[in-house]
């Protein structure tokens, strides 16, 4: 099964996430620091789509500049906050993986397991 981690380092729950996928047998496992290699946002727009979460839920608001963009108002659009994302990746949630059966916020990292 091939599976793709979107993932940040510094992050407990990606880590766990992805030591969870690094012990699952048979997984070809792609690993993309999104901070480095960030998602575009048609990328962004279907993960979520797949995931059936929006982009707010999918915004990290913790350690990031939401608030100060004015990205957890009840009128930022879905637009706005992609566009954000795209430009920022430090505003997605993390770790977000997909594979043949889906995608998933993987939080917490135990989310994983129903997309193996």
């Amino acid at each position: 099964m091939k599976a793709t981690i979107w993932h940040n380092p510094k992050c407990g729950t990606s880590r766990k996430t992805l030591a969870i996928l690094e012990d699952t047998p048979d997984v070809d496992l792609t690993v993309i620091e999104y901070l480095k290699n960030p998602p575009t946002r048609a990328k962004l727009e279907q993960l979520f789509h797949d995931a059936g979460m929006t982009p707010q839920d999918g915004l990290r608001v913790r350690g990031s500049p939401a608030e100060e963009l004015g990205l957890t108002k009840e009128n930022a659009s879905a637009d706005d906050i992609l566009d954000a994302m795209a430009r920022e990746p430090i505003l997605i949630e993390r770790p977000l993986v997909e594979t043949d059966k889906g995608v998933k916020l993987c939080r917490p990292q135990e989310l994983v397991h129903e997309l193996l």
